[in-house]
């Protein structure tokens, strides 16, 4: 992914923060992972590392698991800073889910575990876009979502080898629910005035992809770069030349460059939600809902029929 300073500074300060554990133990523990049981009353304990894997481990789990998210909500994942805290309860976990190379700090954080590591990266195939970063947001095509989950019912199983029939159902039942999402997608966005879809950054590559659309986006993976004028002047050129008539920005960050480009362009913008975080703005209480909010908002800002 991306080196940015905020990047570099989370990296060069975990082994700082695993090493002020010893100064911090009676805040947040140490040693072997608690153990949970698999059971309502003794919860295996689940670290996310952001709201999609959040949200995986909790339909996944069930009442069997107690998951906590390192990014809080309404916080920008890419940016986490991890505090001795979140270093104390990655090593308690007994499981830990995460998605190497997109938070740096947690990459280094997950070897002090004692628990169980899930890596989404594992359990689905990633792209990388033309310009050669890997594409994280695997989450936004609910096929790949889907995988995910199931490979992550494995690592509960493993943690957890007397409930693993109960986590392989409870799989089968969210990708399901993760099919009938894609049938949405698939018949939503069949018939559309405009394939072309324009965003703040590149973050809707796999769901461009998986129902053909196609991205362009004002700036690349990283969602708080500045574009050079040379890069707003060619999204502006394409945006007249195809007609595109809405671009989208997105939750977490400033809509201020699509809402200037629009402005210029005579288009309308609209909301867009990468899923990264949700907040009391979100269109919907859990990922099923926002991404049945984003379908609607692409149907309108697309012509679909």
């Amino acid at each position: 992914m991306r080196c940015s300073p905020v990047a570099v500074r989370t990296a060069r300060a975990v082994a700082l923060l695993t090493a002020a554990l010893a100064g911090t133990l009676a805040l947040v523990g140490c040693g072997e992972p608690d153990g949970g049981s698999g059971t309502p009353e003794d919860p295996l304990h689940v670290v996310a590392s952001f709201y999609p894997l959040q949200w995986m481990a909790q339909q996944v789990g069930g009442d069997r698991v107690e998951v906590t998210s390192l990014t809080k909500p309404g916080a920008e994942p890419h940016d986490l800073e991890l505090t001795p805290r979140d270093v104390g309860a990655i090593q308690d976990a007994d499981v830990v889910a995460f998605l190497s190379e997109f938070q740096p700090g947690i990459d280094q954080a997950v070897g002090e575990s004692t628990g169980k590591v899930f890596d989404a990266r594992d359990a689905t195939e990633l792209v990388a876009p033309d310009h050669g970063a890997t594409d994280p947001h695997f989450w936004l095509d609910p096929v790949r979502m889907a995988e995910v989950a199931t490979a992550f019912a494995g690592a509960l199983a493993e943690a957890d080898p007397a409930h693993a029939p109960d986590y392989r159902a409870d799989a089968e039942a969210v990708g399901a629910r993760l099919a009938d999402l894609d049938a949405d997608l698939e018949a939503g966005l069949a018939d559309c005035d405009s394939t072309d879809l324009v965003t703040s950054h590149e973050a809707f590559g796999y769901l461009a992809r998986r129902y053909g659309l196609e991205q362009v986006g004002i700036t690349g993976l990283t969602p708080d770069a500045d574009p050079s004028p040379k890069e707003l002047a060619a999204v502006a050129d394409f945006v007249e030349d195809h007609g595109v008539t809405t671009i989208y920005f997105e939750t977490l960050t400033s809509p201020a460059v699509a809402e200037t480009l629009a402005s210029e362009a005579g288009a309308e913008t609209a909301v867009l939600d990468p899923i990264e975080g949700l907040t009391d703005e979100s269109a919907g209480d859990d990922y099923l809902e926002v991404m049945r909010s984003n379908l609607a908002t692409l149907r309108a800002g697309q012509g679909c029929s």
